[in-house]
C-alpha cells in the first residue's frame, strides 16, 4: 500500500479493481526466473523446482510459475490475497499464446485462514477460481483453516509436506 518493497512490487490496495505495480511485478518475476535459469545451468532441472511464498509473495510465485517458459514441479501460495495481472493471464491462457502446456498442468496449492483479517478470505476464494480458470482445475488445491489468522499452523505445514512430497518425490 505504497509501502517501498524492493525485492518484490508495489501493492497498492486490497481491492479487485486497484490498479497494478506491472512493471513491479514483471521485474520481481524476471528475478524469479533468472533464478531458475541460475539453477537449471547448475544442473538442477526446472521440473525439480516447486515456488512458493507467504501473502505477497505467493501471489508472485504463482505469476512467476504462471508466466514461466519452463515447467515447474508445483506452487505453494500461503494467503495468497490475488492472482497478479489476472486479465493479461487469462488472456494469455484464452489466446493459447501465453503459457505453455506445462504451465497449464501446474499443480498449485494455495492455503488461506478463514479469520485472516489482513487478507480477507474471500480474496483467497477469487484467486482459486481465477486459478481454476488458468491451469488444469483438478490441479489446484485451496485449503482452508478455522481459526487461523494472517499466520501459519501446523496442520498447514503438513499440507506443504505432503504436496511437496507428491510433486517433488525424492530421487
Amino acid at each position: 500500500m505504497k509501502a517501498m518493497m524492493p525485492a518484490w512490487f508495489d501493492l497498492m490496495g486490497l481491492k479487485p479493481d486497484i490498479p497494478e505495480d506491472e512493471s513491479g511485478i514483471k521485474r520481481a518475476a524476471d528475478n524469479i526466473k533468472a533464478i531458475i535459469e541460475h539453477e537449471a545451468k547448475n544442473g538442477i532441472p526446472p521440473h525439480r523446482i516447486i515456488l512458493g511464498g507467504f501473502s505477497q509473495g505467493g501471489a508472485l510465485s504463482l505469476y512467476t510459475a504462471l508466466t514461466c517458459q519452463h515447467q515447474l514441479a508445483g506452487v505453494v501460495a500461503l494467503k495468497c490475497c490475488c492472482l497478479p495481472l489476472k486479465t493479461t493471464l487469462l488472456h494469455l491462457t484464452i489466446s493459447l499464446s501465453g503459457a505453455s502446456s506445462g504451465n497449464k498442468n501446474i499443480p498449485i496449492l494455495q492455503c488461506h485462514g478463514e479469520n485472516d483479517c489482513m487478507i480477507p478470505p474471500h480474496f483467497g476464494v477469487m484467486t482459486h477460481e481465477k486459478l481454476r480458470l488458468i491451469v488444469n482445475p483438478d490441479l489446484v488445491n485451496f485449503k482452508t483453516y478455522p481459526d487461523l489468522s494472517h499466520s501459519s499452523c501446523p496442520q498447514e505445514m503438513v499440507a506443504v509436506r505432503e504436496f511437496i512430497d507428491k510433486y517433488l518425490p525424492r530421487i
